[in-house]
């Protein structure tokens, strides 16, 4: 990037650190536009589980193979990955509000194909750029969510917008239900355009949120962080508790070029921050929320009340949505544990009772397909499995799997980690969404047989190698990792940037006039 583009970029970013809007209120639209943006990755994860087996859907597209449907569905995460890693790099370029707006710009122009398309070649591009678009969205969300939150509340914000990605899920299933009586295209088309209507308010709302306070501070514009601090803090940019909080940001900044932090290195090099641990296990959680086996009852529930269970179409289309409801609802539960008992136990949890639900599925499939004599009683139990995973899911996993990569991140590799993480997400959710059709249709109830394994395993890795981070802020979270040499570079960062003040403070007085 040449220096005037980024210095027009820079002015850019001065003349919006400021608005109209302060405190609670500010803080509140920077969470609509992060609810917003996670409310897509639920409508997706809804919209074409809820019509690709329709009649409707087949007519427009000479009634593909359960393969190509499968990969209709499927190539959005590819498109995911492809977004997150394109992020990856020009993100820390761009900040997370620009970031995010050039999502949504791309998914509006994904979600046009879609909706148009009368060619499956045109389907799967639409698919394509869509997931590209999101990729880049939901690799940047969490950051700014994160960056601006209250450390004693960041957890609550943050299942916040899982919650509206589960709405997003529920909409799309029920919009999907609803329309599945109209013997037409509109059946698809309407559900695929309407999410437009999320693109253009987020659109809205990146013109009117600040940028990140601690992404303005390591770029340099130390004056607009202070201001965006006070903007949600509802306080002047002097007051004293906007000082400290702009020299917590700066404190980190100093140690962490102190530790050269913030490269592609850092993935395999060993630093006093830990910062290759803390990009694996940024990247960890994000695979084993995949491959516990979430995306597979969400993408395919009414394939699996359908092929499993063996409901008819309409009562599979209904056990759906209200699968899905529940989905919605359990969420809200988690915005009262995360900040309360932390993000490990909540994992924790979640994955052991994620683990024991695939192994009594397993066990109630088997009677169903082999229609033993209890086969009515075992569909019935397996359809309640369903929810109770799902309830444990977004209780555990997904309350948490969006804030902590952010929270174990450093500043420098935030951007980068957090993309590649989402990377990770995408490709994995891409593996699971490709082989549980084909997996349900040839192996049957040993399906579940490898979702159980997944979540066992990750049972030891979350108990060993994860670390707490509740009630920390993003800084001090740095130094829950930090070596003894980091630790006492924090401390020449603490004297630096104390005497800096000091200074300043110097530099203020005005010496009494003398005379001869």
């Amino acid at each position: 990037m040449s220096i005037t583009t980024k210095t027009r970029m820079l002015d850019f970013y001065r003349r919006r650190a400021t608005g109209a809007f302060r405190g609670t209120k500010l803080l509140l639209l920077t969470t609509l536009l992060s609810s917003l943006g996670f409310s897509l990755i639920g409508y997706d994860n809804g919209l074409m589980g809820g019509f690709i087996d329709g009649i409707q859907f087949g007519r427009v597209f000479n009634h593909p193979r359960a393969d190509i449907k499968s990969t209709i569905v499927a190539i959005y995460e590819v498109g995911g990955f492809i977004g997150a890693i394109f992020i990856s790099f020009a993100g820390e370029t761009f900040g997370r509000r620009q970031s995010i707006a050039l999502g949504a710009i791309i998914m509006m122009i994904g979600a046009v194909i879609q909706a148009s398309a009368y060619e499956l070649a045109q389907m799967f591009v639409g698919r394509i750029v869509s997931g590209i678009g999101i990729g880049v969205i939901n690799s940047t969300v969490p950051i700014l969510q994160a960056e601006v939150s209250p450390k004693a509340t960041r957890g609550l914000f943050v299942g916040m917008y899982c919650t509206t990605l589960n709405f997003g899920i529920v909409t799309a299933y029920w919009l999907d239900y609803g329309l599945s009586f109209y013997d037409s295209e509109f059946a698809w088309r309407f559900p695929t355009a309407f999410q437009l209507v999320f693109l253009l308010i987020i659109l809205i709302l990146t013109s009117i949120v600040p940028e990140s306070p601690r992404w303005l501070a390591a770029h340099d514009m130390e004056d607009d962080a202070r201001r965006v601090i006070g903007n949600l803090t509802d306080k002047d940019d002097t007051d004293p508790s906007v000082t400290d909080q702009f020299n917590d940001i700066k404190e980190t900044i100093i140690m962490e070029k102190g530790e050269e932090s913030g490269s592609w290195k850092d993935f395999y090099r060993k630093d006093g921050l830990q910062s290759r641990r803390r990009l694996w296990t940024a990247c960890g959680i994000q695979m084993f929320q995949q491959l516990g086996g979430i995306n597979a009852l969400i993408y395919y529930a009414k394939t699996l009340f359908e092929q499993s269970i063996g409901f008819d179409s309409k009562k599979a289309g209904m056990m759906s949505g209200l699968l899905q409801t529940w989905l919605f609802v359990a969420s809200f539960i988690p915005w009262y544990l995360i900040d309360r008992i932390g993000r490990k136990p909540l994992i924790l949890g979640g994955i052991m009772v994620q683990c024991a639900v695939m192994i009594v599925q397993t066990a109630l499939i088997y009677q169903v397909e082999n229609k033993t004599s209890i086969q009515h009683t075992a569909a019935i139990g397996a359809a309640a499995m369903l929810f109770i995973f799902e309830g444990a899911f977004t209780i555990g996993m997904q309350s948490t799997v969006w804030v902590y990569p952010t929270e174990v991140l450093p500043l420098g590799l935030r951007s980068k980690g957090s993309a590649i993480s989402t990377a990770a997400n995408w490709i994995c959710n891409f593996l699971i969404v490709e082989i549980t059709p084909p997996a349900i249709q040839n192996i049957g109830w040993r399906t579940y047989i490898i979702f159980a394994i997944f979540n066992a395993s990750f049972v030891p890795i979350v108990f060993f190698y994860f670390k707490e981070t509740r009630g920390l802020s993003l800084e001090e979270v740095d130094l829950l990792f930090a070596s003894e040499e980091a630790l006492q570079r924090h401390d020449m960062a603490v004297q630096q940037v104390t005497a800096e003040k000091t200074t300043e403070h110097f530099l203020e007085l005005k010496l009494p006039e003398t005379t001869v």
